[in-house]
């Protein structure tokens, strides 16, 4: 199969892989805040959810991300030069692969009845595959010519955007 066709597939993957990951917590939150609601409502919403969650993670963010991990390897296969921005690469996917653990065990921990986390926790830790994503495609697009100083500067600025307006979020809600 040709490079372009093998890395379009692999992009494709990427895509719907964060957006299982992005999903995945926007369903954890409204999970949580069913939970605060009075029955039958609350069962009705949490039963719904779970269903939503565990067809999400299982059906669309795993397959995805295992597919995006073997797309970029037959990538690196055919073209085995590795120039240092792809070193820095591996190293946020695997962070992100670590990221998307957590998802899971979050999952298990909801489906349990288990809500460790506030619906702002969750909105803050929703905002962690944002960062990797721009961090990955600056990255992947940029390449050697990237000035490491903007790079961080531009992380640094996006994750404070970020956290600013889940807090104004907050406000706008009352402090839920």
């Amino acid at each position: 199969m040709d490079f372009l066709y093998i890395k379009a597939i692999h992009i494709i993957f990427v895509v719907t892989w964060f957006s299982g990951m992005f999903y995945q917590v926007r369903l954890f939150i409204y999970n949580r805040e069913a939970n605060d609601k009075t029955e039958p409502e609350k069962s009705i919403l949490q039963n719904q959810f779970n269903i939503m969650i565990k067809r999400l993670l299982f059906g669309i963010t795993w397959p995805s991300a295992v597919l995006t991990l073997i797309m970029g390897s037959w990538l690196l296969y055919i073209y085995p030069a590795i120039p240092l921005w792809l070193y820095i690469k591996f190293g946020l996917v695997g962070l992100l692969f670590i990221y998307q653990y957590t998802l899971h065990v979050i999952y298990k921990q909801q489906a349990n009845n288990i809500f460790k986390y506030t619906s702002t926790q969750l909105r803050l830790w929703n905002e962690v595959p944002t960062v990797f994503l721009c961090t990955i495609v600056v990255l992947a697009v940029v390449k050697q010519s990237m000035s490491w100083v903007y790079g961080l500067i531009g992380i640094a600025v996006l994750i404070i955007l970020l956290f600013t307006a889940i807090k104004i979020y907050k406000n706008l809600r009352g402090g839920k």
